[in-house]
């Protein structure tokens, strides 16, 4: 199983990047890297809680790539660590016949306050092996790029 870890300042204090990581309407806007659309289906911010949503990718794409269909990727994520303004841990579990997308992901997620913003670090734990290391740094990037137009 693999491990990434990509950190990334944003102009704008925790408490307004923990309000974005934690409003399903927020999420569904800046989540889904790249040129894919996000949905959330359910959401429930507490320990033991956690969200469903559907990630999908766009009809430009030649190839079909999705996990869950051709399309889509979709994924259970609970909450198993909320700290207000400063760490958010999930336990995500993508919804998928292939055994290489099987298992459950840890997607840590910590907020520090910087001169100018908020450092915040997204890492990842078991990775599942049908998803590369360098995919999920490279969208965990443009989710981070979305995650600070949204905030900024």
């Amino acid at each position: 199983m693999s491990t990434t870890k990509t950190s990334r300042i944003i102009k704008a204090p925790p408490e307004a990047i923990y309000r974005a990581l934690t409003d399903p309407k927020a999420l569904s806007q800046w989540l889904a890297p790249g040129e894919m659309t996000g949905k959330i289906h359910d959401f429930d911010l507490r320990v033991g809680g956690g969200y469903e949503m559907s990630l999908f990718y766009p009809q430009s794409e030649k190839e079909n790539r999705g996990k869950t269909s051709a399309r889509e990727d979709r994924f259970f994520a609970r909450f198993v660590e909320i700290v207000p303004n400063k760490k958010i841990v999930e336990a995500i579990t993508f919804e998928s016949d292939d055994p290489d997308f099987s298992g459950q992901m840890i997607m840590e997620i910590t907020l520090r306050a910087v001169l100018n913003g908020s450092e915040i670090t997204f890492y990842f734990q078991n990775i599942p092996p049908g998803i590369r290391p360098e995919d999920n740094e490279a969208g965990t990037i443009s989710s981070l790029e979305k995650l600070a137009r949204y905030v900024e």
